[in-house]
């Protein structure tokens, strides 16, 4: 965490766990809360960037730890501005991965980048999504291909020029490939440099990350510097781990909790996490004060999981969701239970459990939806699956009836 020395407002300091430059004197280039009180004597907003590459199709609430940090700079009179990366997105984000990502089309990432806005509440009425869409002034969505599609060979031969191989080679993830021998393509030096960049573009006061993007953060501190302008303040929040409170949340692990699925899958999925994980879900995913919060870990987990899901779905639907997940629990539920249906008038019939399981994508591949079934973790209206070639014969014999995985999947099937 950073130093407390260093005195922020309170709606800023919370989750932060790396602020640069860090300095404590009255400089504002140095000390970013001089320069929001610069900003608020000025009365001009800071420029907030935070950047965005959608190259998935769902938001987690590991993402929405900075996005909930951008809407606080919005609350506060600042203009956040959301960079939909549907440039640097078709070269990949490399930090993190082991082998060079797959390049995506341009269709795909617009298509993706329309669900992250709706996700994120574009649409909506400020006090039911993550950003705030319609408070003018508050924030500017942009397409990172408005400049960097039209940049030509000098240019980029130009901020070429700002980072040495040595430099690229020193950051994790291309050190790790280069010392095993994996390819490293070149186009993806540029990612680091093109991001930067729109920092520049869009002439940032604060770019938040999350702190694997330190360097990327960095780079943009750089450019703005080379292209004559005032760098940017890095302020970077923690990784979220994930529901297994072992890996990053991530959704090739499966340990997510996606923004868009329903009260109940999300309650259910919350107030089962590691009792680890409790202090920091409230500290990054609420505005409660974990400190304050009495009582036995399972009450805290309760609480966790009731405030998290009210963020999305509001206190009376997540209320009923965790009624109704006491409910499902204890086996007492009735078939008025607020249950999210999926239909299989899809499937073809007869079937086998485990088939069924995978193809409704409750399971990500069918060895697992088998591995689920073994387990003990699957249950229809109370009673647990244990064969994962048990046959359903008819349609008719899953009408209505509810779908168990583990204690946080709930399903009534529907035609």
């Amino acid at each position: 965490m950073i130093d407390k020395s260093i005195t922020l407002p309170r709606w800023l300091e919370r989750g932060i766990i790396d602020l640069f430059p860090l300095g404590i004197n009255e400089d504002p280039e140095q000390n970013l809360a001089q320069r929001i009180k610069q900003s608020e004597n000025s009365k001009k907003p800071l420029r907030v960037k935070l950047g965005i590459d959608p190259t998935g199709s769902e938001i987690h609430l590991g993402h929405s730890i900075l996005f909930r940090k951008l809407r606080a700079f919005q609350d506060a009179g600042h203009t956040a501005i959301l960079i939909v990366g549907d440039f640097t997105a078709q070269i990949g984000d490399p930090t993190g991965k082991n082998k060079t990502r797959v390049q995506l089309s341009k269709d795909q990432v617009e298509t993706n980048a329309l669900t992250y806005l709706e996700q994120l509440g574009y649409g909506k009425p400020p006090e039911e999504s993550l950003l705030d869409f319609s408070t003018p002034g508050r924030l500017e969505v942009r397409r990172n291909s408005e400049w960097l599609s039209r940049l030509d060979l000098t240019k980029i031969i130009d901020l070429l020029s700002n980072a040495t191989v040595g430099q690229m080679l020193a950051k994790e993830d291309f050190a790790n490939r280069y010392n095993s021998g994996t390819a490293i393509s070149l186009h993806e030096f540029l990612y680091p440099l093109l991001q930067g960049y729109d920092s520049v573009a869009v002439q940032s006061d604060i770019e938040l990350g999350g702190t694997d993007q330190k360097f990327n953060v960095a780079m943009g501190r750089d450019l703005q510097r080379h292209f004559g302008q005032r760098p940017q303040f890095g302020l970077l929040l923690p990784i979220l781990l994930g529901l297994d409170g072992v890996q990053k949340m991530s959704k090739s692990i499966g340990n997510t909790v996606a923004l868009n699925e329903d009260a109940l899958s999300m309650y259910s999925k919350l107030e089962k996490v590691p009792d680890s994980l409790i202090s920091s879900y409230l500290t990054l995913l609420t505005d409660l004060n974990p400190e304050s919060l009495q009582g036995s870990s399972r009450e805290r987990q309760k609480t966790m999981a009731l405030e998290v899901t009210a963020n999305f779905h509001g206190m009376q639907v997540a209320l009923s969701a965790q009624k109704n997940a006491a409910q499902l629990i204890s086996g007492t539920h009735d078939s008025s239970a607020d249950i999210p249906e999926i239909s299989i008038s899809e499937i073809n019939f007869p079937t086998k459990a485990f088939y069924l399981i995978s193809a409704l994508g409750l399971c990500v591949s069918s060895s697992e939806a088998r591995r689920q079934i073994k387990g003990g973790g699957v249950r229809l209206d109370g009673e647990k699956i244990l064969d994962p070639n048990y046959e359903f014969s008819d349609i008719s014999l899953l009408q209505g009836k509810v779908l168990q995985l583990g204690k946080k999947t709930f399903r009534r099937l529907t035609f």
